[in-house]
């Protein structure tokens, strides 16, 4: 009986021996988990990035500017297909994305509340930089016989998606030359279906603003004589004067497969922030951006400079991360 309660005691013992190093070992495993949780990387921050159609320039360099940003800091970019500028400003000021492309002049309406924001302006964006000049293209073919902007009277004629800044566009335009839309048929199409529209046959043009080359544009030239209508010079002259955020542009001969210089106007494409952003990812982000563009295999990404990015952003904010960046390498705003 001496003898069991020896070997009881001595089971009791090693049993309870056992326990306490078990927990002594998950105190120690978990103090080193938490010492690694606080001197570990940030996780990665998921962010959306809205561009436009994919007939257009937004997209496929979005998509490019998107995996910059991604590889090179903690920010995670998706870019997303939209239906351009407005629409892009509305999707920010409700908050369903961070990051978006617009036209310097549509970014600019929605900041003071005029035209398709007249009223109702918005307060939750801020500049990153401009990017490239967008070229206002009026696109036809040979075969439609339209040769100015005044041809287009009673024609069926693409002025772009509603709430695009090709349709704000085209009405300056139209109005510069003593037209409105109630002059034209017209059709409020994207690029993709507007350039489909010309190769059907269902329309005779299309104002498309993006920059050149533009993909739409480009598979319609493999198939048909484009024609880029040029803007009389006076009337480039008089739409500067009263729309500032314009500014004189060439279409180059061979773009289309066009045979000569094309005159025309263009405005900027910019990068757009909700000001909800950290400062320190914005730097980040736009450093990363502007120290990569050699990675931008897109024909525009030329145009991406630190010294041309705050051309044509007039009086708007820029995000406090891009001014940090901008201020550090010397381009004054």
């Amino acid at each position: 009986m001496k003898k069991f309660r020896l070997n009881f005691l001595f089971v009791m013992i090693l049993l309870l021996t056992m326990i306490v190093a078990a927990c002594n070992g998950g105190n120690e495993e978990g103090s080193g988990d938490t010492g690694d949780e606080g001197g570990g990387e940030s996780p990665s921050q998921d962010l959306s990035l809205l561009t436009g159609g994919t007939g257009g320039t937004y997209y496929p360099l979005g998509g490019q500017i998107g995996n910059i940003i991604s590889d090179n800091t903690e920010a995670n970019i998706t870019p997303q297909t939209s239906g351009a500028s407005a629409e892009n400003m509305e999707t920010l000021r409700a908050g369903e994305a961070e990051l978006a492309f617009s036209q310097t002049d549509i970014a600019a309406y929605a900041l003071e509340g005029k035209e398709m924001f007249e009223g109702d302006s918005i307060d939750n964006i801020q500049a990153i930089a401009s990017l490239y000049p967008e070229t206002v293209q009026l696109v036809t073919t040979a075969e439609s016989g339209i040769q100015s902007v005044d041809d287009l009277k009673g024609k069926t004629v693409s002025v772009g998606a509603p709430g695009s800044g090709a349709y704000i566009n085209a009405m300056q335009i139209l109005e510069i030359y003593g037209m409105s839309d109630k002059d034209i048929k017209a059709q409020n199409l994207s690029f993709d279906e507007s350039t489909d529209g010309i190769q059907a046959g269902n329309i005779d043009a299309a104002f498309i603003t993006a920059g050149t080359p533009t993909g739409a544009v480009e598979a319609l030239s493999a198939q048909n004589d484009v024609v880029i209508v040029p803007i009389a010079d006076d009337k480039i002259q008089e739409l500067v004067e009263k729309y500032p955020y314009y500014a004189e542009d060439t279409v180059p001969s061979g773009t289309y497969k066009i045979e000569s210089d094309v005159k025309t106007v263009a405005v900027k494409a910019m990068l757009v922030a909700t000001k909800e952003l950290d400062e320190n990812l914005v730097y980040e982000m736009t450093k990363a951006l502007y120290e990569n563009t050699d990675q931008i295999t897109h024909a525009k990404g030329e145009f991406m400079t630190p010294e041309t990015a705050l051309e044509g952003l007039g009086d708007m904010e820029l995000h406090p991360g891009a001014a940090k960046y901008f201020e550090e390498i010397g381009v004054a705003n």
